[in-house]
């Protein structure tokens, strides 16, 4: 069996939907059949494959294939790495089949031909023209579980790997604009638990929307202290942004609320530890707290991730800088490159625009195939 073409191989990825939720469990989609089908085309290739399932996921894999011309050798290279999921789609807010490429005014239309399941395509298509059999280093691709949600499959790996590349690439929507750090992010859940009861006589009662006003007037005073105390010019936003993104509570008009909830998205610089926050957000709470004793709760709503940086003075960095004839960038949205960056020096580079990406219609253009399969075929033959 031969490769499929190209469009086959993008078309076929986005054709399996891979939606991962942590809300919703009825629409998060176990990911193996898409690891199976890359492994196929990577054995196809010569490489050896490796799936292993992620622990505290819902079925999901991840994939980890290797080409390497001497089996003694296991560290140097480079590594492909992406993730297999997608986010869940708006189904009225979308004009064209998710789950199918639609090619229409120089654009390929489909959930996670942008972010990012594509990318796994461009690597194939490149590694097709490319004589394996010269690579003197290993090349590794890998594709991880449960990106858009936990980042689990990323963290699993980086906790197990056994390899130690010389350089890492994450292939997300930047541009082909090279990405050498980017902010980590906290997200909480902040409960209060009031006392319900009639709207006419509210001293026999505790309106817990009430309480979540005096919560947000001390959440607002530490975004403030926050924004004041840290600080990285290395960013268009350079200090840490705190994000109020979801509030509710109450049920009729006169009944006093019961339970009001509120959720908070805080992103760290990566200098800062983002495991602290939520001790930083409880001490901020605590004189609410023992005004209201056990009415406050404060939860995490996923494992908070850090922030990343790869040291601008960095060889792999300044290899990958020249290649490109690009400066790397910082950007405050989050990827898998703080468990990555443990392994090897890492950088978020990758087809089509993060603007794209989360959006109804995600899109990549075509304007990008050809410089990015180059781009692919410079940094094997760089790195391997």
């Amino acid at each position: 069996m031969s490769l499929p073409s190209f469009i086959q191989m993008y078309n076929e990825l986005i054709a399996i939907a891979t939606i991962s939720s942590v809300t919703n469990e009825k629409i998060d989609c176990p990911n193996k059949e898409l690891i199976d089908k890359l492994a196929q085309w990577f054995v196809e290739l010569g490489f050896s494959i490796s799936v292993v399932a992620v622990p505290n996921t819902r079925n999901k894999y991840n994939l980890l294939a290797t080409y390497t011309n001497d089996s003694n050798q296991t560290q140097g290279g480079l590594l492909f790495s992406g993730h297999s999921d997608t986010v869940p789609f708006d189904d009225g807010q979308w004009t064209k089949n998710p789950f199918k490429i639609t090619e229409e005014n120089n654009k390929w239309y489909g959930l996670g031909t942008a972010d990012m399941k594509g990318f796994f395509a461009f690597i194939l298509d490149a590694l097709r023209d490319i004589d394996l059999k010269a690579l003197t280093k290993p090349l590794h691709i890998l594709a991880t579980a449960d990106e858009e949600i936990t980042m689990a499959g990323a963290a699993y790996f980086a906790q197990n790997a056994k390899l130690q590349p010389d350089c890492t690439i994450i292939g997300e929507p930047t541009s082909l604009i090279p990405i050498r750090a980017h902010k980590g992010f906290t997200a909480n859940v902040i409960r209060v638990i009031g006392k319900s009861g009639h709207s006419s006589d509210p001293e026999k009662g505790i309106n817990a929307i009430e309480v979540m006003h005096l919560v947000i007037t001390k959440l607002l005073e530490l975004k403030q202290k926050l924004k004041d105390e840290y600080h990285n010019e290395g960013f268009a936003v350079p200090y840490p942004t705190m994000n109020l993104g979801m509030i509710k509570g109450g049920d009729s008009a006169n009944r006093i609320c019961g339970c009001c909830e509120l959720l908070l998205d805080i992103r760290v610089l990566p200098e800062m530890n983002a495991n602290s926050l939520y001790e930083v957000v409880c001490q901020a709470l605590k004189p609410i707290m023992e005004r209201y004793p056990n009415r406050i709760q404060v939860e995490n709503e996923v494992d908070p991730i850090a922030g990343y940086e790869c040291n601008k003075e960095e060889p792999a960095l300044q290899e990958v800088e020249k290649l490109l004839n690009q400066r790397a960038q910082t950007v405050n949205y989050s990827t898998e490159a703080p468990f990555l960056n443990q392994i090897s020096p890492t950088i978020v580079l990758g087809p089509g625009s993060i603007e794209q990406a989360h959006q109804p219609d995600e899109f990549v253009s075509i304007d990008y195939l050809k410089p990015t399969k180059a781009a692919i075929q410079g940094l094997i033959k760089r790195f391997c």
